[in-house]
């Protein structure tokens, strides 16, 4: 009896070419068409676990942990100096859903940084926050402003401790004239005292205090 037989069923080439262009684990560099270009973990071809992402347009890269494309876990987010031509660190702490999350550093222009929570991308939660001028706020942020409880001193070493609203000083809160050795107790509203009472508080100590000491009650 004859022996029929057939060819054998060839798979696509372009079924090989699919299985080699889905991504995952550990991959080299794997370039977009607008030449950012990310190095690291994959899953399911999204990023996953730990890499590296290059945005050249925007000057930009970001070095940590990934979950399902996005930025999730821990890592650092740099900018290009246009002068320097290197990077500067912007933010390292905690992401989540590809925002900031959880505790972070940010690094503002100049020498303004925050240290503190963060929620969504906000300031959230506690903080602390280095100003410009030699100030440094603490305490407890709400939606990216002071609110709550905090303290903020002053270059001079004067200090406010109370409560804080949309940035500005409010409720119940003392402010410390250390120079002038004089103490402010009262309630605050929109960052203007409304009332309260002055006292002398370490007076003797005090680089410049008034002429005349005032008068107890």
């Amino acid at each position: 009896m004859p022996i029929v037989k057939y060819p054998r069923a060839t798979e696509p080439l372009w079924h090989e070419w699919d299985r080699k262009a889905q991504k995952c684990g550990l991959r080299h560099t794997v370039y977009a068409v607008n030449g950012d270009y990310y190095t690291g973990e994959w899953l399911d071809n999204l990023k996953h676990g730990k890499g590296i992402q290059v945005w050249t347009r925007a000057g930009a890269i970001y070095s940590g942990d990934w979950k399902f494309g996005k930025r999730d876990g821990y890592g650092s987010y740099s900018i290009l100096d246009p002068v320097t031509k290197e990077y500067k660190k912007v933010y390292v702490g905690w992401w989540k859903n590809d925002t900031k999350c959880g505790y972070g550093v940010t690094f503002y222009p100049g020498v303004e940084r925050y240290e503190g929570e963060w929620s969504n991308g906000q300031r959230s939660g506690w903080g602390r926050m280095y100003y410009q001028d030699g100030s440094v706020y603490e305490g407890q942020w709400v939606e990216d402003r002071p609110g709550g409880q905090g303290m903020l001193r002053l270059s001079n070493e004067n200090r406010y401790e109370g409560g804080w609203k949309d940035g500005k000083k409010h409720g119940p809160g003392k402010f410390f004239y250390l120079d002038k050795g004089q103490l402010f107790e009262g309630i605050w509203a929109a960052d203007i005292p409304k009332c309260g009472i002055l006292i002398d508080f370490g007076r003797a100590e005090a680089p410049a205090p008034p002429q005349y000491p005032i008068p107890k009650v």
